[in-house]
C-alpha cells in the first residue's frame, strides 16, 4: 500500500525532526548602559533634565515614590547631553517622535549584541552555530508589551523542540528614551521604577556532551489573559513618543489571578497539588508591589523571590529585557550553593503584560534531576 508507506515515512522523518528532551536555557548574558543614576537622586535627575524644578509637589511625590520603589539605581541612556541635542524630546508641544526613533535605532541594537555576545562566549560554540534569531522591544514602537522576552522564550522552546539541533538566540534590548516625557501625575510612577538594559539568552533541546552546559528545562509555556483589563496597562505611540500607562490597578489585578494560573501550569505537567515553597522562583520584578502580592498570595518564604527583588534592585525593571537578569541572577546563587541536593528540582517563570497578561513557564532544574536520577 503506496499511501501507507508514505505516511510512515512522513512520520518518521517528523520523528527525527523532533528533539527528544526538552528545550533549555544553556547561555544568559545581559547589558547596560553606561549611564547609572541612583534612585535616591533620580528626582533631581529628572525633574532637572525636564527643567521642571519648579514642580515641587509633583517632585516631592517622585521621591516618595524613588524610596518606596524597592529600587538602588537604575541605568538609564538618556543623559543632558541627548537633550542639548534633541530638545524636542522635553517639549510636548514640538513632535519627538522621530528623533526618539532614530535614536534607538542605533542604540537598541548595539545593547542588545553587548548581551548576546556575552552569551555566545558564556555558550563557548561560535556564532556561526546559532541556528535561529529571536528578537524584540517595544522601543522602535513595533510591539508594545512589557513581557517580550518571555513570550520569546516560549517561541524559542518550540523551535527547539521542532527542530533537531535547532539552538535559538533569544535577544530582548529596551530603552526608556521612547517612552521618557515631562512630569505629569499619570506618568510619574512609570519614571520612577523603569530603567534600560538587554538580555540575550541562547535556547536548544538535548545538550550535547562537548561543552554546553544546561542551566534550566523549560518544561510548558502558558498565558493567561485577565479579561476586561484592556485598559489597566498598553502603550500608544503618539507624535511625541510612546504614551505608557501603567494603573495602580495592575498588583492587585496579578494578585487575585496568578493562583490559578499556576495551578493550570502545573496541572499540564501533572502536578495537581503543588507545594509553591518547594520551587524556585523567577518572577519578573515589574515593581515592589507586585513582588509583595505575589509573595503574600502565595505564602512565600521571604527568601524564594530574593533573586526578583535583588534585580530590581539593582535595575530597575527593563520590561522584557528583565527577566534575562533574574535568571542570570538565579543561575549564581545556584552555584553558590554547597549542597545541590538541596536545590529546589521545579521552578517557574512568570512575566506580565498588557492584557493584563500572566505568561507563565515551568521550569525544572537539569541538575538536580540528574542528581536525583542518578
Amino acid at each position: 500500500m503506496p499511501g501507507a508507506t508514505t505516511a510512515a515515512i512522513v512520520d518518521s522523518r517528523r520523528c527525527t525532526q523532533h528533539s527528544e528532551g526538552p528545550a533549555t536555557v544553556l547561555a544568559i548574558g545581559t547589558a547596560n548602559p553606561e549611564n547609572i543614576i541612583l534612585q535616591d537622586d533620580f528626582a533631581d535627575y529628572y525633574f532637572g533634565l525636564t527643567k521642571s524644578k519648579h514642580l515641587t509637589e509633583l517632585k516631592d511625590k517622585m521621591k516618595r515614590i524613588c524610596h518606596k520603589s524597592g529600587i538602588e539605581k537604575r541605568y538609564i541612556h538618556l543623559n543632558a547631553e541627548i537633550i542639548r541635542a534633541h530638545p524636542e524630546i522635553i517639549d510636548k508641544h514640538v513632535p519627538s517622535l522621530e528623533t526618539r526613533v532614530d535614536i534607538v535605532a542605533t542604540e537598541v541594537p548595539k545593547l542588545a549584541e553587548s548581551a548576546a555576545r556575552k552569551a555566545i562566549a558564556e555558550w563557548g560554540r561560535p556564532a556561526t552555530d546559532i541556528t535561529h534569531l529571536i528578537f524584540s522591544t517595544y522601543s522602535g514602537c513595533r510591539a508594545p508589551s512589557a513581557d517580550l522576552q518571555l513570550a520569546a522564550l516560549q517561541l524559542a522552546k518550540e523551535i527547539a523542540e521542532n527542530n533537531r539541533g535547532a539552538r535559538v538566540l533569544v535577544a530582548c534590548s529596551e530603552l526608556t528614551l521612547i517612552c521618557f516625557s515631562t512630569p505629569d501625575e499619570s506618568k510619574i510612577v512609570g519614571h520612577g521604577l523603569f530603567g534600560d538594559g538587554a538580555g540575550a539568552v541562547i535556547v536548544g533541546a538535548d545538550p550535547s556532551a562537548d561543552g554546553e552546559h544546561p542551566l534550566f528545562e523549560m518544561v510548558s509555556a502558558s498565558q493567561t489573559m485577565i479579561p476586561g483589563t484592556e485598559h489597566a496597562l498598553g502603550m500608544q505611540a503618539t507624535s511625541s513618543g510612546i504614551d505608557f500607562h501603567l494603573s495602580i490597578q495592575v498588583p492587585t489585578l496579578i494578585k487575585d489571578n496568578i493562583h490559578q494560573c499556576l495551578l493550570d501550569a502545573f496541572r499540564s505537567v501533572g502536578n495537581t497539588d503543588p507545594n509553591w515553597n518547594d520551587l524556585f522562583w523567577a518572577v519578573h520584578p515589574g515593581g515592589r508591589a507586585i513582588l509583595d502580592n505575589i509573595e503574600d498570595k502565595l505564602q512565600l518564604q521571604p527568601w524564594k523571590l530574593a533573586a526578583s527583588r535583588q534585580v530590581l534592585s539593582e535595575y530597575g525593571n527593563m520590561s522584557g529585557a528583565t527577566i534575562a537578569f533574574v535568571l542570570d541572577e538565579l543561575r549564581r546563587r545556584r552555584e553558590k550553593e554547597e549542597d545541590m541536593q538541596q536545590q529546589p528540582e521545579w521552578g517557574v517563570l512568570l512575566a506580565f503584560g498588557p492584557g493584563v497578561t500572566i505568561e507563565t513557564i515551568v521550569l525544572r532544574n537539569p541538575l538536580s534531576r540528574g542528581l536525583k536520577e542518578n
